[in-house]
């Protein structure tokens, strides 16, 4: 086991499951944990890509894929290939064919994003070795069939000869399994304002604490260090990682911690909006099993995750009172909170029970720190492509991820709506 400092985060060294191509009739094997050989819920089959047509650009194929096939059962879909500092230049397109109609989906696309939501350079969960490049997943829903086709970019900005694509690109095919229980509540259960309340930090590792005092028992101060009135904000009801059926087995077993929580990031999954809040904690384990089995990451990435009926889930282990480390926004992870948004949020208007959910949420995770939300922190950045390593830069408490780097998440819809969140996050906390 490596060594581990308080305030960096160790690596799940999981390699992804290549399950066979076809499922024999008859009932199937159980799916096995890559690394313990034991059966748990949900599997991951990856199929590496290989050129299609005749361009290649350097001895490399400038388009891959695979044609239609059958495959074993899955729900969310995404590409990874070898080197995490490569890019991918170009687009990801994927069809499926539904389980339970047969019929085939049109051509969707996968946001290409690469490490923009990972851990920080220079921590042991990014420099570990097992860390792959990826695209953001794709929730297509239960599928038995899938066609794949990557392409470089052939625009003005890619030369005479279009960018070779990264090497080792295969598909990854995610079925998050059952959980044992499906707590979140329904659509039509959400309109009633009926809410599911679990008491997240009763994970069996959350007695491994950080090498600071629990900020909720510190009195809140203002800028200037003098005493001020305690601004707080009542906690929200949280879905437990036990709540969505986290699979504790994936996951590093160690926990990480910063020292502190100075802000917030808000995301979108980029998974896009065809799932039910019903189906939504299916939707976490997939992107958790995604993030470390197939992209190689400790845990999932983000601390906090919201579907669009404004249910609240636990993110990464660690308690969620406590500053875990996440992997959410490279070169900002170290003193700030990940929450995602399940959903594409580019085009699409967040759910008012959304805007209201982080709104709340950051109200109250923030206020354990004494941070107000309409305020500005300070934040040094441990490299990226927005700001150099070391640089302190002056952000919004709640920020949306793109301040940090330069990406489109969290989508424009949502990132319009942070102005109006942050207003009310801090009336939450009692401030005016």
């Amino acid at each position: 086991m490596r060594a581990f400092l308080s305030s960096s985060v160790g690596v799940a060294c999981a390699a992804a499951l290549v399950l066979p191509l076809s499922v024999p009739s008859g009932a199937a094997a159980a799916p096995q944990d890559a690394r313990t050989g034991t059966a748990v819920p949900g599997s991951t089959e990856s199929l590496p890509l290989v050129p299609l047509g005749s361009e290649r650009s350097f001895g490399v194929a400038t388009e891959q894929g695979l044609p239609q096939r059958d495959v074993q059962p899955f729900s969310l879909v995404g590409v990874v290939w070898d080197d995490a500092d490569a890019e991918l230049h170009g687009s990801v397109q994927v069809r499926s064919r539904s389980a339970a109609t047969g019929d085939w989906s049109g051509w969707q696309d996968i946001e290409t994003h690469n490490a923009e939501h990972g851990a920080d350079l220079g921590t042991s969960e990014r420099d570990s070795g097992t860390v792959r490049g990826s695209t953001a997943p794709l929730w297509v829903g239960a599928s038995d069939g899938v066609q794949v086709r990557v392409q470089a970019d052939d625009g003005p900005d890619a030369g005479p000869a279009r960018a070779p694509l990264p090497r080792g690109l295969s598909l990854e095919l995610v079925d998050p399994g059952e959980a044992p229980e499906q707590l979140p509540v329904t659509e039509a259960d959400a309109s009633r304002g009926q809410t599911v309340a679990t008491d997240s930090d009763s994970d069996s590792d959350a007695a491994t604490k950080p090498n600071t005092p629990n900020a909720a028992t510190k009195p809140n101060t203002a800028t200037t260090g003098t005493a001020a009135k305690p601004y707080t904000a009542p906690r929200p009801k949280i879905i437990s990682r036990k709540g969505w059926g986290a699979n504790e087995k994936l996951r590093e077993k160690r926990l990480g911690y910063t020292k502190t929580v100075k802000a917030a990031f808000v995301h979108h999954s980029a998974t896009g909006n065809n799932y039910t809040c019903k189906q939504a904690p299916s939707v976490i384990r997939g992107i958790y099993r995604y993030h470390v089995t197939s992209s190689g990451w400790r845990d999932i990435g983000y601390n906090f995750a919201i579907d669009k009926c404004g249910n609240i889930y636990e993110g990464r282990a660690g308690g969620v009172t406590k500053p875990v480390m996440g992997a959410h926004t490279l070169g900002f992870n170290t003193n700030s909170t990940g929450i995602a948004v399940l959903g594409s949020y580019s085009t699409t208007n967040p759910p008012a029970a959304v805007t209201t959910a982080v709104a709340k949420l950051s109200a109250w995770k923030l206020g354990l720190h004494g941070i107000n939300p309409r305020g500005k922190v300070t934040l040094t950045s441990a490299g990226g492509n927005k700001y150099a390593k070391g640089k302190k830069v002056s952000m919004n408490a709640v920020s949306g991820h793109r301040d940090g780097f330069v990406t489109d998440c969290p989508g424009n819809k949502l990132y319009s709506k942070l102005g109006t969140i942050r207003v009310s996050a801090a009336k939450y906390q009692g401030r005016s």
